[in-house]
């Protein structure tokens, strides 16, 4: 049997998060996500002090205390996000921990620019809900300086014969809560920009970190025209 999935369009993606936003800490916990994870993926990006990193997809902030950890209060995090909802809740996490070094803007990342060359790109639990991932990987990859460090943290469907089962039960059961199409493989869209790509998973396969480093290219390679991302997308 053929699965497929019908993409969301920008508002309803935003208007449902903005409505779920005050329940992801309990959505962790009934997709029975790793208590590790997110601090496992920040650890992938290999941060230092000072480093400047960009957060696709925030949420609500939850991965900010480990990047935070990483690149210290002289660092910057850039957090984008399409949900003004799931945006508040990271500035109140921001404002009662008194970070000054957070950035947030409510956009389409796919239209975003960075104030700087980014040290690290994360992708937190978001890449599967954005229908124009090859348009927004290559953007923000073109952001990212040589050398930088890039990681994608996500559910999967586990491989063998439960995919049977567990697949229709999460098409239905994302389309009525997080959007994310569990038909995308992120580590095989983020092979088609990267030389190498890292891959390590957990919960019996069904939560995976993919990461890659940004080789050092010339520059006219580094700074393509973002155009033909966006027609890479639309293929």
């Amino acid at each position: 049997m053929t699965y497929q999935w019908v993409d969301c369009d920008r508002s309803t993606v935003s208007n449902r998060y903005d409505r779920i936003a005050h329940l992801i800490p309990f959505f962790d916990k009934l997709f029975f996500v790793p208590w590790n994870l997110r601090k496992n993926a920040a650890k992938q990006l290999g941060l230092s002090r000072g480093d400047a990193v960009l957060e696709i997809g925030c949420g609500t902030g939850l991965n900010f205390p480990h990047l935070q950890d990483a690149v210290g209060p002289e660092g910057r995090i850039y957090g984008v996000d399409i949900s003004r909802g799931m945006l508040r809740k990271a500035q109140d996490l921001g404002d009662s921990q008194g970070w000054q070094n957070v950035q947030l803007t409510e956009c389409d990342v796919a239209s975003y620019t960075a104030p700087e060359p980014l040290d690290a790109v994360l992708f937190s639990l978001s890449f599967n809900v954005m229908p124009h991932h090859r348009a927004v990987l290559r953007h923000v990859w073109n952001q990212l300086r040589p050398g930088g460090r890039l990681v994608i943290m996500d559910a999967k469907v586990p491989p063998g014969w439960s995919s049977k089962i567990i697949l229709p039960f999460s098409i239905w059961l994302m389309k009525r809560t997080m959007l994310g199409n569990p038909l995308i493989h992120p580590w095989e869209v983020l092979a088609e920009v990267a030389d190498k790509v890292e891959m390590s998973e957990s919960m019996f396969s069904s939560y995976y970190i993919c990461s890659t480093t940004k080789p050092f290219s010339n520059a006219a390679s580094d700074q393509q025209d973002t155009g033909e991302a966006y027609r890479i997308a639309a293929e």
